[in-house]
């Protein structure tokens, strides 16, 4: 058996224990270490997580871009020369594992992007997007987003062509819940102009670019039904079959709904923003810290 590389696996979580077991048994033998900062779940996320080896550290949840920089900023005690952002709901193909290896031996790049794989309903799509996810400690931080935050690494960039499975909700009942939740965030970026990845620019870098698309498309007549065949076309989610082609018109759903969202906001001259939940009760056998990333004596 070979040892695990020296590489620790960051991940945040809140009411993920319907994941925490397979993703710490996908990192089994991987990674040096792993960190999980919980903001407050209600479920067993940080019993089991405890049992499964995790170093768990619990904070207030402020939004995603917010969380991330804390993970990333020497508050936790990173001891390996590479970091690797992961979620709950993703999963290292064996393919993908062996070349992260290989990549570390080989010490040439400063950050490392591979192709993440959509799981929904239970089956695989055809429908794939490159992240970057693993770079040298200490060089990352996350754009300042309420949601869908990006790492900002420098350096020279390497694309692996193995895959990381995204398991995108167990239920559809999750499925909704989460993009409800997603969806309201979204429509309160567009409406403030606050928490936003990047200021949209035509000619400006590649977030810039996205965040320019993201603004042009509010204008695009049809848009939402253009997004459902956009995703059944250009991502190829025609190739998944039925679930492909429920997945792409739920797509185009939620566009829609942040669409509606943001109108609402405009008639009534005032955003709103996701409604707080439930915050579960600290774990006493873990530290806790402060928005402030100050740690908070128990």
């Amino acid at each position: 058996m070979r040892d695990p590389l020296p590489l620790a696996v960051l991940m945040i979580s809140r009411d993920e224990a319907h994941n925490i077991p397979e993703v710490l048994k996908n990192l089994e033998g991987f990674a040096s270490q792993v960190f999980l900062v919980d903001s407050y779940s209600t479920d067993a996320t940080v019993e089991l997580a405890l049992e499964l080896g995790a170093h768990v550290v619990q904070r207030p949840f402020k939004d995603f871009g917010d969380q991330w920089n804390f993970a990333v900023s020497k508050n936790l005690p990173v001891t390996q020369p590479w970091s690797m952002k992961l979620d709950p709901d993703e999963r290292l193909t064996d393919a993908l594992k062996e070349q992260i290896r290989l990549a570390l031996a080989e010490d040439a790049a400063d950050a490392i992007e591979f192709p993440r794989r959509l799981w929904f309903m239970g089956k695989p799509l055809p429908v794939r997007q490159d992240v970057l996810r693993i770079w040298r400690t200490g060089t990352c931080r996350f754009t300042d987003s309420k949601v869908n935050e990006h790492p900002v690494v420098g350096g020279k960039r390497l694309r692996l062509t193995g895959e990381l499975e995204h398991h995108d909700s167990p239920t559809l009942h999750h499925w909704y819940e989460k993009q409800n939740r997603y969806s309201t965030a979204e429509a309160n970026i567009a409406f403030t102009g606050q928490g936003r990845t990047a200021l949209p620019r035509v000619f400006g870098g590649k977030l810039e670019r996205r965040a320019w698309l993201k603004s042009f498309y509010n204008y695009l007549p049809a848009r939402h039904f253009l997004m459902t065949f956009y995703c059944l076309l250009v991502l190829g989610a025609w190739r998944g079959g039925r679930v492909g082609f429920i997945w792409a018109r739920m797509r185009g759903e939620v566009f829609r709904m942040r669409a509606l969202k943001r109108l609402e906001m405009q008639w009534h001259g005032a955003a709103y923003d996701v409604p707080s939940r439930a915050i579960g009760t600290p774990h006493a056998g873990v530290a806790q810290f402060d928005t402030d990333a100050s740690v908070t004596d128990r």
